[in-house]
Protein backbone atom coordinates (compact mmCIF):
# COMPACT_ATOMS: atom_id res chain seq x y z
CA UNK A 1 0.00 0.00 0.00
CA UNK A 2 1.55 3.78 -0.70
CA UNK A 3 0.61 6.58 0.52
CA UNK A 4 0.85 8.86 -3.09
CA UNK A 5 -2.34 10.11 -4.11
CA UNK A 6 -4.87 9.04 -6.69
CA UNK A 7 -4.53 10.47 -10.35
CA UNK A 8 -8.12 12.26 -10.69
CA UNK A 9 -9.27 13.67 -13.71
CA UNK A 10 -7.21 16.57 -14.86
CA UNK A 11 -8.57 19.94 -14.70
CA UNK A 12 -9.11 21.34 -17.73
CA UNK A 13 -8.78 25.77 -17.35
CA UNK A 14 -7.77 28.17 -19.94
CA UNK A 15 -4.35 28.53 -18.74
CA UNK A 16 -0.85 27.81 -20.59
CA UNK A 17 0.71 24.43 -18.89
CA UNK A 18 2.23 24.43 -15.72
CA UNK A 19 6.07 23.87 -16.96
CA UNK A 20 5.52 26.80 -19.36
CA UNK A 21 4.41 29.55 -16.90
CA UNK A 22 7.37 31.98 -16.74
CA UNK A 23 7.09 32.76 -12.94
CA UNK A 24 7.65 29.27 -12.25
CA UNK A 25 10.77 28.63 -14.33
CA UNK A 26 12.22 31.93 -13.61
CA UNK A 27 11.44 30.57 -9.81
CA UNK A 28 12.67 27.43 -10.46
CA UNK A 29 16.11 28.70 -12.04
CA UNK A 30 16.74 31.13 -9.02
CA UNK A 31 16.27 28.15 -7.15
CA UNK A 32 18.93 25.83 -9.05
CA UNK A 33 21.40 28.74 -8.75
CA UNK A 34 20.64 29.82 -5.07
CA UNK A 35 20.94 26.36 -4.05
CA UNK A 36 24.78 26.57 -4.83
CA UNK A 37 25.08 29.94 -2.85
CA UNK A 38 23.68 29.58 0.09
CA UNK A 39 25.93 27.00 2.09
CA UNK A 40 28.39 29.49 2.01
CA UNK A 41 26.34 32.39 3.08
CA UNK A 42 25.44 30.30 5.75
CA UNK A 43 28.95 29.92 6.97
CA UNK A 44 29.45 33.39 7.54
CA UNK A 45 25.88 33.74 8.59
CA UNK A 46 24.79 36.23 5.75
CA UNK A 47 21.29 35.58 4.28
CA UNK A 48 20.75 35.99 0.74
CA UNK A 49 19.08 39.26 0.91
CA UNK A 50 22.17 40.84 3.30
CA UNK A 51 24.37 39.23 0.51
CA UNK A 52 22.17 41.49 -1.97
CA UNK A 53 22.73 44.41 0.06
CA UNK A 54 26.03 43.84 0.74
CA UNK A 55 26.89 43.66 -2.74
CA UNK A 56 25.29 46.65 -3.85
CA UNK A 57 26.96 48.62 -1.34
CA UNK A 58 30.26 47.74 -2.75
CA UNK A 59 29.63 49.47 -6.12
CA UNK A 60 28.77 52.80 -4.93
CA UNK A 61 30.35 55.19 -1.93
CA UNK A 62 27.03 55.09 -0.40
CA UNK A 63 23.40 55.39 -1.69
CA UNK A 64 20.05 56.40 -0.57
CA UNK A 65 17.85 53.95 1.29
CA UNK A 66 15.21 53.99 -1.75
CA UNK A 67 17.92 53.53 -4.43
CA UNK A 68 19.20 50.68 -2.72
CA UNK A 69 15.41 49.04 -2.30
CA UNK A 70 14.99 49.45 -6.07
CA UNK A 71 18.86 47.97 -6.72
CA UNK A 72 18.02 45.08 -4.80
CA UNK A 73 14.34 44.70 -5.47
CA UNK A 74 14.00 44.40 -1.86
CA UNK A 75 10.73 45.83 -0.61
CA UNK A 76 11.37 48.63 2.33
CA UNK A 77 9.92 47.33 5.44
CA UNK A 78 12.05 43.84 4.30
CA UNK A 79 15.42 46.50 3.38
CA UNK A 80 14.55 48.16 6.58
CA UNK A 81 14.83 44.85 8.78
CA UNK A 82 18.00 43.79 6.86
CA UNK A 83 20.00 47.54 7.70
CA UNK A 84 18.91 47.41 10.73
CA UNK A 85 20.50 43.66 11.52
CA UNK A 86 23.15 44.63 9.12
CA UNK A 87 23.83 48.32 10.74
CA UNK A 88 23.79 46.73 14.65
CA UNK A 89 26.08 43.78 13.15
CA UNK A 90 28.42 46.83 12.27
CA UNK A 91 28.36 45.85 8.52
CA UNK A 92 27.38 49.02 7.01
CA UNK A 93 27.10 52.51 8.10
CA UNK A 94 24.17 54.74 8.08
CA UNK A 95 24.72 58.00 8.47
CA UNK A 96 21.95 61.11 7.71
CA UNK A 97 21.52 63.72 4.29
CA UNK A 98 22.82 67.06 4.48
CA UNK A 99 19.34 68.40 3.89
CA UNK A 100 16.71 66.10 4.70
CA UNK A 101 16.72 64.06 8.32
CA UNK A 102 14.28 61.88 7.43
CA UNK A 103 16.50 60.49 4.56
CA UNK A 104 19.94 58.36 5.46
CA UNK A 105 22.76 57.07 3.32
CA UNK A 106 24.11 54.04 3.47
CA UNK A 107 27.81 52.47 2.91
CA UNK A 108 29.75 49.67 3.50
CA UNK A 109 32.01 49.41 6.75
CA UNK A 110 35.73 47.90 6.63
CA UNK A 111 33.84 44.75 8.14
CA UNK A 112 31.39 44.67 5.61
CA UNK A 113 33.93 44.60 3.05
CA UNK A 114 35.97 41.81 5.08
CA UNK A 115 32.93 39.93 4.73
CA UNK A 116 32.68 40.30 1.44
CA UNK A 117 36.16 39.70 0.75
CA UNK A 118 35.75 36.12 2.34
CA UNK A 119 33.02 35.17 0.39
CA UNK A 120 33.99 36.74 -3.24
CA UNK A 121 36.65 33.72 -3.71
CA UNK A 122 33.89 31.28 -2.94
CA UNK A 123 31.20 32.94 -4.68
CA UNK A 124 33.65 33.47 -7.72
CA UNK A 125 33.73 29.32 -7.64
CA UNK A 126 30.31 28.82 -7.82
CA UNK A 127 29.90 31.60 -10.79
CA UNK A 128 33.01 29.43 -12.58
CA UNK A 129 30.92 26.28 -11.66
CA UNK A 130 28.11 27.48 -13.11
CA UNK A 131 29.63 28.75 -16.30
CA UNK A 132 31.37 25.60 -17.17
CA UNK A 133 28.36 23.58 -16.66
CA UNK A 134 26.18 25.66 -18.31
CA UNK A 135 28.87 27.45 -21.25
CA UNK A 136 30.22 30.72 -20.77
CA UNK A 137 28.64 32.02 -24.00
CA UNK A 138 24.87 30.51 -22.43
CA UNK A 139 25.84 32.63 -19.41
CA UNK A 140 26.35 35.41 -21.03
CA UNK A 141 23.42 35.59 -23.38
CA UNK A 142 20.69 34.30 -20.42
CA UNK A 143 22.97 37.21 -18.45
CA UNK A 144 21.26 39.73 -22.04
CA UNK A 145 18.15 37.89 -22.03
CA UNK A 146 17.15 38.43 -18.26
CA UNK A 147 18.18 42.53 -18.58
CA UNK A 148 15.69 42.48 -21.61
CA UNK A 149 13.24 41.09 -20.34
CA UNK A 150 12.90 43.49 -17.72
CA UNK A 151 13.05 46.84 -19.86
CA UNK A 152 10.64 44.85 -21.79
CA UNK A 153 8.14 43.93 -18.83
CA UNK A 154 8.99 47.26 -17.49
CA UNK A 155 7.68 49.12 -20.51
CA UNK A 156 4.08 47.57 -20.67
CA UNK A 157 1.42 49.28 -19.35
CA UNK A 158 0.11 49.48 -16.28
CA UNK A 159 -2.10 46.14 -15.45
CA UNK A 160 -5.50 46.36 -16.07
CA UNK A 161 -7.52 46.21 -13.33
CA UNK A 162 -9.52 42.81 -12.92
CA UNK A 163 -13.71 43.67 -12.77
CA UNK A 164 -15.23 43.17 -9.22
CA UNK A 165 -15.60 39.26 -8.54
CA UNK A 166 -18.98 38.09 -8.63
CA UNK A 167 -20.55 37.03 -4.69
CA UNK A 168 -19.88 33.43 -5.35
CA UNK A 169 -16.85 33.64 -5.90
CA UNK A 170 -15.85 36.41 -3.57
CA UNK A 171 -17.21 34.02 -0.43
CA UNK A 172 -14.59 31.08 -2.27
CA UNK A 173 -11.80 33.41 -2.20
CA UNK A 174 -13.00 35.01 1.51
CA UNK A 175 -11.06 38.42 -0.74
CA UNK A 176 -10.31 41.00 2.17
CA UNK A 177 -7.20 43.24 2.14
CA UNK A 178 -3.60 41.91 2.87
CA UNK A 179 -1.19 42.86 4.32
CA UNK A 180 -0.74 44.17 8.50
CA UNK A 181 -3.37 44.76 9.96
CA UNK A 182 -4.24 47.88 11.09
CA UNK A 183 -4.08 48.50 15.30
CA UNK A 184 -6.70 49.82 16.89
CA UNK A 185 -7.25 51.38 19.81
CA UNK A 186 -9.06 49.28 22.36
CA UNK A 187 -10.75 50.94 24.98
Amino acid sequence: MTDEPKAGPRIKVRLRSFSNSLPMNLLAAREAVMSRFRPGLLKYNISEQQWRVLRALTTVDAIEVTALANATSLLAPSLSRILKDLEARKLIVRRSTNGDLRKSLIEISPDGIRVIEAVAPYSERIYEQIATAYGPEKMQEIQRLLRELVEAVSALDPVEEIEDLPPELLEVVKHRKRGRPSSQKKD
